[in-house]
């Protein structure tokens, strides 16, 4: 039989897990630990945001630490990943068929060649190929390339040697980062979170049966890691009173049911994942109670429900400790829902 899931086990599961309840110390670990499923930089500066969530002491430069890289990593988005798992986020998505691996490899080539050793653009190294500056993404599951975005100019492309590593290796790693953030997981949402074929997904999340344990949740049936069972029958610590995540952060990196899961309200669900860019969560006692969004140095926050004047004190304190870039002051409204 599955094991039985309630929601606030999930939730509570997921903070512990995503570095949420209590911020850690800074240091190589830490940044580890805290870009365990990689953090998401697709909405400038969103990785930083997501460290300043979960460490201490996070400036506006700290994604910049050498212990962190920048690929175009799940989905071929825009991530920061821990170096030591540069192999994870881009080889663990290398296709398995094998002419789509080869056309990877031949671009992954062709864009090296032309950078003869240097660094450029990705508009003037797609201009030099002659193919779109966006279809050099599909060179990063070889995990030789490496951007720098700083979300005001073009992204800077460069070539590192290859990881020596198994790509079937990486991607079993993948699924079990999957697995561990996004718990409980499904072949199909590992598809879609890692940006990989279905068909792959199925046959990597089968070969980890032996490490996995079956549940059941309000909102389906799925999979767990065997080693995570004592800590989802028994989460360990309390929720954060306050937290600002930034727009696709792991912990609402959602898709389909498990958005139901986190957020029961379709109406706020649909404040929350909108069509276009999505705002930031703030999180309250470790639900969801509102969305936030910057410009320069404004945040706007939205509640979905009346806070009270100490919550309302400690969201504006989060607020103001963002570490924004050009020491802008941040001035916090608060908006209708």
């Amino acid at each position: 039989m599955p094991l039985q899931l309630t929601r606030s086990d999930v939730l509570a599961f997921r903070r512990s897990v995503g570095a949420l309840d209590e911020r850690r110390a800074p240091g190589s670990d830490a940044l580890r630990r805290a870009a365990w499923a990689g953090l998401q930089d697709s909405t400038p500066r969103s990785a930083l945001l997501s460290l300043h969530a979960r460490l201490t002491g996070v400036t506006s430069d700290a994604w910049e630490d050498p212990a962190l890289v920048q690929v175009w990593g799940p989905r071929f988005s825009a991530y920061v990943v821990h170096a030591a798992d540069r192999a994870v986020f881009t080889v663990g998505r290398l296709p398995v068929d094998a002419r789509r691996r080869a056309e990877t490899q031949a671009l992954a080539d062709r864009l090296e060649d032309w950078l003869g050793g240097e660094a450029a653009t990705y508009g003037a190294a797609g201009r030099g190929l002659g193919v779109a500056p966006n279809s050099l993404r599909y060179a990063a599951p070889t995990g030789r390339v490496l951007i720098r975005w700083d979300g005001a100019r073009q992204p800077v492309v460069r070539m590192v040697p290859p990881p020596d590593v198994d790509p079937a290796e990486a991607r079993l790693e993948l699924a079990r980062r999957y697995l561990h953030v996004f718990a409980p997981g499904t072949p199909e949402g590992f598809a879609s979170w890692a940006g990989v074929r279905p068909r792959a997904a199925v046959a990597t999340v089968e070969a980890l049966r032996d490490e996995l344990t079956p549940v059941r949740t309000a909102v389906g049936d799925g999979w767990i890691l065997a080693a995570d069972e004592p800590a989802l029958r028994a989460p360990d610590g309390s929720p954060a009173h306050v937290r600002l995540l930034p727009s696709g952060d792991a912990f609402t990196l959602l898709q389909g049911v498990d958005r139901e899961l986190l957020v029961p309200d379709a109406g706020r669900r649909a404040q929350l994942w909108t069509p276009r860019v999505w705002p930031g969560a703030v999180l309250v006692g470790g639900e969801v109670v509102g969305t936030w969004r910057r410009a320069g140095g404004v945040v706007t926050i939205a509640a979905w429900t009346t806070l009270s004047r100490e919550d309302r004190d400690a969201v504006e304190a989060e607020a103001t400790s963002l570490p924004l870039p050009d020491a802008l002051t941040v001035t916090v409204r608060w908006a209708e829902s």
